[in-house]
């Protein structure tokens, strides 16, 4: 395998690494009830600021059940206990609402 090829590779592999959790998580938030268009600018926020082991929680909160709004979704967040998920995810979702983000 030439130098070229893996460096290309790599690079693939490094954008598929990040499209991935964010695709889920925008999914999961659809799942949840949430809007497409709100869905989409928290995934893309809270994908920077949370680890992969964070947005995976998250992203299988829907799960549990239908959190048909931000405040349901919420409250659904705050029970996992984790206070940096529930930070950026408060912030994310007012920023977004907003249109502010």
């Amino acid at each position: 395998m030439t130098l070229r090829r893996l460096t290309a590779l790599l690079v693939l592999a490094g954008l598929t690494g990040c499209a991935v959790p964010e695709a889920r998580l925008r999914s999961g938030l659809q799942s949840a009830g949430l809007p497409r268009p709100l869905s989409a600018c928290m995934a893309d926020r809270m994908v920077d600021r949370l680890n992969i082991a964070q947005l995976l929680r998250l992203s299988d909160l829907p799960t549990v059940g239908d959190a048909r709004n931000v405040a349901g979704f919420l409250r659904r967040v705050r029970a996992l206990g984790d206070p940096e998920i529930l930070g950026v995810a408060s912030s994310s979702a007012a920023l977004c609402a907003t249109g502010l983000s």
